[in-house]
C-alpha cells in the first residue's frame, strides 16, 4: 500500500474507513464488498476482514450475510456532532481575503460539478432542509510544486447557479459574490485526516499519509451559510499562520486571534 505509517496495513485500512463512515459516505449505498476494497487498497481481502473485524467491534457497521456491510445509525453523527467539552470555534478575521487570494496564486483542477440532494450532514451544516438541491464541486488547487488541495465544496442552488467552466475560470468565493452575496464572515475547524485511495491518487502521496483537514462555513451578512468546504491539505505544501495577542485584564488575560495567513509551495 506504500505508507510509511508504522502502523499494521489492516489498521490504516480500517482508519481510512472509519473516517470515510464519519463523514457518511457509505449511508446510502453500504460500504463496498471485500473484492473491491481489496483492489482499492492492495491487498490480500483477509486485511480487509481485518479491518471490518475492528469497525464491527467499534460498533461502526453491521455486516449482513448476502446483503453486504451498512453502516449502523449514529456512525457519521457521532463524527459530526460537538461533544460537551468541545472547545468553541474560532471564528477567523481576514480569512476570506487570504482564501480568495490562494486561489488567485494556485491553479484548479475541477474534478466534478453537479447538482444533487443535500444529505443530512451537509444540509445541518448549511442550515436547509435535507433534500435541498446544492452544487457539489470536487476541485484539486496545485503550485508549481504540485498538488495542494482536495477540496469538495458544497452551496445552495437558491444562493449562486453557476457552471463547471465558471469554476474553472475564477474563484467560488468570487463566483458567488458575483451572484450578489455579501460576505459576513467564517467558521473555520482544523484537524487531521488519512489519505484514502481516491485522495491519495489526486495528491500524490501514500494512501494513509496525514493530511491537514479543514471544514470551514462562508456565511453572508445576514448570518446565512452560503459554502460547505470540506478540503484536504499537503502539510508539506501547506500551512495556517495565526497571529495572536494578549486581552483582558492582568488577572485574566487571554490569547485572541487577529488575522490568519496561509503559506503553500
Amino acid at each position: 500500500m506504500g505508507t510509511s505509517l508504522p502502523l499494521p496495513k489492516y489498521h490504516q485500512i480500517y482508519l481510512v474507513l472509519r473516517e470515510q463512515l464519519q463523514e457518511g459516505r457509505f449511508d446510502q449505498d453500504g460500504l463496498p464488498g471485500e473484492h473491491a476494497l481489496a483492489d482499492q487498497f492492495d491487498v490480500a481481502r483477509i486485511t480487509i476482514r481485518k479491518a471490518m473485524e475492528m469497525l464491527v467491534a467499534d460498533g461502526l457497521v453491521s455486516r449482513r450475510p448476502g446483503l453486504g456491510t451498512w453502516p449502523l445509525r449514529g456512525a457519521s453523527a457521532a463524527h459530526t456532532a460537538p461533544a460537551a467539552n468541545a472547545p468553541q470555534k474560532a471564528h477567523l478575521t481576514g480569512l476570506l481575503e487570504n482564501i480568495v487570494n490562494m486561489g488567485l496564486r494556485t491553479s484548479v483542477q475541477v474534478l466534478d460539478s453537479t447538482l444533487v440532494f443535500a444529505p443530512p450532514t451537509v444540509a445541518e451544516s448549511l442550515r436547509i432542509p435535507p433534500g435541498t438541491p446544492v452544487h457539489k464541486s470536487l476541485r484539486v488547487r496545485s503550485t508549481e510544486a504540485g498538488p495542494l488541495s482536495h477540496i469538495t465544496t458544497y452551496v445552495p442552488q437558491a444562493v449562486a447557479d453557476f457552471t463547471r467552466e465558471d469554476l474553472e475560470r475564477e474563484p467560488l468565493l468570487m463566483l458567488l459574490e458575483a451572484a450578489g452575496v455579501e460576505f459576513g464572515g467564517a467558521t473555520q475547524t482544523i484537524s487531521a485526516r488519512l489519505a484514502d485511495a481516491q485522495v491519495a491518487r489526486h495528491l500524490d502521496v501514500s494512501v494513509g499519509s496525514a493530511l491537514l483537514a479543514v471544514t470551514r462555513v462562508v456565511r453572508d451578512v445576514n448570518d446565512r451559510p452560503v459554502q460547505l468546504l470540506q478540503g484536504l491539505y499537503r502539510p508539506d505544501r501547506y500551512q495556517y499562520q495565526l497571529q495572536l495577542s494578549r486581552v483582558g485584564s492582568i488577572d485574566a488575560k487571554v490569547w485572541v486571534s487577529e488575522e490568519l495567513s496561509a503559506q503553500f509551495h
